[in-house]
């Protein structure tokens, strides 16, 4: 190895062991191209970089800029700056990298997935090199995708902007770049939406591509039922030699089902094998998805897992804005701010809160305001003036059950500590504008513990009454 790959080879493993998500560092980062390198001053190195669009440029830019610099730097040991331009490809591949022979290294592209453009349909979407993604038209299976959910009208935020441009790199070059994709998060952030976005931009730019979406529920009743009429050949027919692109949303709803996953585990063999393209959504990450066979474990992280977070307040407020004029809704700009402070967690309740407001104004003749949006929505936000901090709430909360701030933060699952800090983190995320990952920091937890503690205490209040007896207390210490 020369130089200059030790150099990538240090500072792209430095990356992968600091950042909490390798598989986002890899997706990022070997879309880049190196440039040129040149000393600045003493000590000083300017390495220049490349993405291969203006989305990738933005985003490397926001979020990986700091750790390339840090990283390139210690492997150095001189301070270094770095800056990203968009890749301009003469279709001649890669031009010829300048050698700054002052700093000693040669810039090298890092390893990445090879540049492939897909030929025209009529060739049969094949390559070379990494088998065929291949159309039989004769086979007709209806694609059951949603025509109104697509790229264009998918709100892009923090959240889920590491998710988004998985997915749209899928569609771009399926079954090529990573196979197959796995995206992750709670119900309601918009992980239905890319699996249908995933499949109307193939099929628009490959009409003859057999795409396919259903539930794992509809997935597991097809099979129950083709059992049952013992037409079981028909089914593997149907999902082995029909189907280029199968989307199936909430697979875990799969997991414990022996036969169907057995079945599934097949259907996932024989399509991978023919280079067919997958994506899987879930509520929880292949990892964190209890029962779930490790042989199954492993091929859904076999290629790509991305995770949608909670919409942060900024995306909230932009989804209501884009709902709204969809729905040809007068939504003023305070309504909407109001909405996306108080209306948090996922997108479905964000709708629902502006349908609900709708409603209301249409059925009374009123307009939308802000007056009528704290009227309706009252039972669903704090009382005005309120301004709970995290340190008020986990004091009241530990004032209420008798115990300890280092209990409630510790690792205990003893009911005693579990239940008070489910308690803490639902009403830190009610009434805070923290977001899951914060609120898991707070309790030296990851952000699935948080969404878990919300979702669990929202559903004991419909029918715990001692659950809701307490929280009202604590409301009251407030």
């Amino acid at each position: 190895m020369n130089q200059t790959q030790n150099l990538w080879a240090s500072t792209y493993q430095h990356i992968l062991i600091h950042h909490q998500d390798p598989n986002e560092v890899r997706f990022w980062l070997d879309s880049l191209k190196w440039n040129k390198a040149e000393r600045i001053g003493p000590g000083r190195v300017k390495v220049c970089l490349s993405a291969p669009n203006q989305f990738y440029k933005n985003f490397i830019q926001t979020t990986f800029k700091n750790d390339i610099e840090s990283a390139i730097a210690t492997v150095l040991g001189e301070s270094c700056e770095i800056s990203i331009e968009v890749s301009r490809d003469d279709g001649q591949g890669s031009e010829k990298t300048d050698i700054i022979q002052e700093v000693n290294v040669n810039p090298l592209s890092p390893p990445r997935v090879e540049d492939l453009e897909y030929p025209e349909p009529s060739q049969g979407l094949q390559t070379a090199s990494r088998g065929s993604f291949q159309t039989r038209p004769q086979t007709v299976v209806a694609d059951n995708l949603d025509a109104t959910l697509t790229f264009d009208n998918y709100i892009v935020g923090p959240s889920n902007q590491f998710a988004y441009a998985s997915a749209f790199s899928t569609a771009e070059n399926p079954a090529l770049q990573f196979n197959p994709l796995f995206i992750y998060g709670q119900p309601a952030v918009g992980k239905t939406h890319l699996l249908h976005a995933i499949g109307n931009h193939i099929k628009k730019k490959y009409p003859d591509i057999r795409a396919h979406f259903i539930s794992a529920e509809n997935f597991v009743n097809e099979f129950i039922e083709s059992l049952q009429h013992k037409k079981s050949g028909d089914f593997r027919a149907k999902y082995r030699e029909g189907v280029d692109l199968l989307l199936i949303d909430d697979v875990q709803f799969i997991v414990g089902k022996d036969r169907s996953e057995e079945e599934f585990i097949h259907t996932f063999n024989t399509l991978h094998r023919m280079k067919k393209m997958i994506v899987l959504t879930s509520d929880k990450a292949p990892k964190d998805i209890d029962g779930l066979e490790e042989r199954i474990r492993t091929r859904f992280e076999m290629g790509l897992v991305a995770d949608i977070r909670p919409p942060e307040i900024e995306t909230r407020i932009a989804i209501l804005k884009a709902k709204a004029e969809s729905d040809d809704i007068y939504l003023p700009d305070e309504v909407a701010s109001f909405l996306g402070t108080y209306v948090k967690d996922t997108v479905r309740n964000l709708h629902g809160a502006l349908v609900k407001l709708q409603q209301f104004a249409s059925l009374t003749g009123s307009e939308i305001s802000l007056d009528l949006a704290k009227q309706v929505l009252q039972n669903s936000i704090p009382e005005e003036g309120q301004d709970y901090t995290v340190e008020m709430i986990l004091s009241a909360v530990c004032k209420h059950f008798n115990i300890k701030i280092k209990d409630l933060k510790g690792v205990s699952r003893a009911k005693n500590f579990a239940v008070p800090r489910q308690i803490a983190m639902y009403l830190i995320r009610r009434y805070t504008h923290l977001a899951y990952r914060e609120i898991g920091q707070i309790f030296g937890k990851d952000h699935s513990t948080a969404v878990h503690a919300q979702q669990k205490i929202e559903s004991g209040l419909e029918t715990d009454l001692e659950l809701k007896r307490h929280i009202e207390t604590i409301r009251e210490q407030l």
